[in-house]
């Protein structure tokens, strides 16, 4: 009787074991999910704040371009150096520092206006941020795996990328919402969402780690990209699709509220915040209503709406009408998001688990650079062409990468 007694409590613990485990992995993937969509929204928080800075300093829309390159480029750097280390260290091991770099950034937006701080600011938020993507999205995906193994994986790849693209549509609604009725615009909400990385990343500590960091032969090497040899049609496709995504994200997140201000003579803070949460919040959402689409279609969709949105976002900034360029930018976030979900799932499912960190990384590091480089050309040209040809040149300019980009879907398509 004892030994029954003894053999039930034996059975009882392996049977408890495993659930209690996958109920603290679930509690970690939610933990990670907040912190990814509060640093990604923190990130995006001084869009709507730069008119600010332009009737406090005197900057054009050159020095706000200067200072969203900064941030572009500190993403692109730390994901060329940093953003496969989560492979080799862990993945909490990776986060915690990326996400204190943004609170520090928080500070020193909180200190002081000088130029020189604020670009210092935007780079160490872009160096976290860049650290940040990949390792986040990876951690996602193992934590739901080991939580609901039976489960597809659909579910971690929409809460990542609504974490990752939703939270950059947050930002700069809760950013002008806060700055349009609450005193202080200029500190209350840097506050607020350095308070909520704190809480978040408390939070995260007691996440479990995924990764085995046992590694003994490891070496350091900047970020290179690995996959297999017949994936990289595909992975070129997840690429250039990005690319795309992110510059119209880019584009909604530097110059459009200072369009908004000088050529639509809108000035409401509330407003410029809710037009960037348009293309954010579109993306996340049609992320979720996309989210048992097969990646083929989720592409084809996908790029039709970027080039209908980059259509009628240029048609409207051209003729001045703002509830068109509203519905281009719902129109382009949509197409982005489903866009971006594809590319994710494409890199996930093509990537040897030892090296899917540092195969998302080298799509994020592609993503950063649509985010960063077409904007910086348009903020540059600018400066020596009216707005109308600027816009133009733009435009084609996009329109020409998001042929290169069905071609890519095309040509991996026929590959497989």
């Amino acid at each position: 009787m004892i030994l029954s007694i003894h053999e039930h409590r034996g059975m009882t613990t392996i049977q408890t074991a495993p659930r209690t485990e996958r109920h603290h992995h679930l509690r970690g993937f939610w933990s990670v999910a907040f912190l990814f969509a509060v640093t990604m929204a923190f990130a995006a928080a001084p869009a709507p704040l730069y008119v600010f800075y332009v009737d406090e300093r005197g900057w054009g829309s050159f020095v706000i371009t200067v200072v969203f390159a900064t941030y572009g480029a500190g993403v692109v750097v730390s994901l060329f150096l940093a953003g496969h280390l989560s492979d080799r260290f862990g993945r909490r091991r990776v986060v915690a520092p990326a996400v204190l770099l943004n609170v520090l950034s928080a500070l020193i937006f909180l200190s002081t206006h000088e130029l020189g701080w604020l670009l210092l600011a935007r780079l160490l938020s872009g160096l976290g941020v860049g650290m940040l993507t990949a390792t986040a999205t990876a951690h996602l995906a193992e934590l739901h795996r080991r939580s609901r193994p039976e489960a597809p994986a659909t579910r971690a790849e929409v809460v990542a990328t609504a974490a990752n693209i939703g939270g950059l549509g947050l930002g700069p609604l809760v950013a002008g919402a806060l700055a349009e009725w609450v005193p202080r615009p200029l500190y209350t909400p840097y506050a607020v969402f350095a308070f909520l990385m704190v809480i978040g990343l408390l939070a995260v500590v007691a996440a479990p780690e995924t990764v085995d960091t046992d590694q003994p032969d490891w070496t350091y090497r900047p970020q290179r990209v690995r996959v297999p040899a017949d994936a990289r049609g595909a992975y070129f496709a997840a690429g250039m699709a990005s690319f795309v995504a992110f510059a119209m994200f880019g584009f909604f997140t530097s110059l459009v509220p200072s369009f908004l201000a000088d050529e639509l003579d809108l000035h409401s803070h509330v407003v410029a915040g809710a037009v960037g949460f348009s293309i954010f919040g579109a993306a996340a959402l049609f992320q979720v209503l996309a989210g048992r689409w097969q990646r083929r279609r989720l592409y084809v969709t996908g790029l039709v709406a970027l080039t209908a949105g980059l259509l009628l976002v240029v048609g409207a900034l051209l003729s001045g009408t703002f509830w068109v360029l509203v519905v281009g930018a719902v129109v382009t976030g949509a197409g982005s998001g489903m866009s971006f979900k594809a590319a994710v799932a494409t890199v996930i499912s093509v990537a040897p688990p030892s090296s899917r960190g540092e195969a998302l990384a080298g799509l994020f590091l592609m993503a950063y650079l649509g985010i960063t480089v077409p904007v910086v050309l348009l903020g540059i040209l600018v400066q020596y062409v009216a707005t109308d040809p600027a816009m133009l040149t733009f435009g084609a300019l996009l329109l020409v990468l998001l042929g290169v980009a069905a071609r890519g879907v095309t040509g991996a398509r026929r590959t497989a």
